[in-house]
């Protein structure tokens, strides 16, 4: 049966809320990972690169904030604190002198992070039957997949 809202056991609540803080976190690293990566790039392909970082964060930003309001909108809490994002997140900071390439190859690994952990949380709103969190979690894992696609392709030669 499919469920809303109000209508999601405590259990199931949980374990969606869980799911949904840790993709906010993995999302709220690696916009800011993108953003340093916007502002510290350079090289031959500083302009595509330095655009396509832009690019990355904005949409991250906005799906953030798409991911905890969902949170409120399950009445559960999101978690805004940035050290416990960090403590939080498989995806790790970076300082921003690294080469282009090495940006590219990291942001790469943080995008698949993000979609694998997407994916776990549309397997955990299906499990418990909340069908709107499981399609926003579908949603946002195609976008993490096609920028971690968009990144490879900057490596291959």
């Amino acid at each position: 049966m499919a469920e809303t809202a109000r209508t999601l056991e405590p259990s199931a609540l949980e374990a969606i809320a869980d799911a949904l803080n840790q993709s906010v976190a993995e999302t709220v690293v690696t916009t800011m990972l993108a953003q340093n990566f916007h502002w510290n790039v350079k090289g031959m392909a500083f302009g595509p690169l330095h655009a396509l970082f832009q690019e990355i964060y904005e949409d991250h930003f906005a799906g953030q904030d798409d991911l905890a309001e969902r949170l409120r909108a399950l009445d559960c809490h999101a978690e805004g604190n940035l050290a416990g994002m960090l403590e939080r997140s498989k995806v790790d900071e970076a300082d921003g002198h690294q080469t282009d390439r090495e940006m590219v190859d990291r942001l790469a690994k943080a995008e698949e992070q993000i979609a694998s952990t997407l994916a776990g949380l549309g397997h955990v709103a299906a499990g418990n039957g909340d069908t709107l969190t499981e399609d926003l979690a579908i949603e946002r894992g195609r976008i993490h997949e096609k920028f971690a696609w968009m990144l490879r392709a900057h490596l291959q030669v």
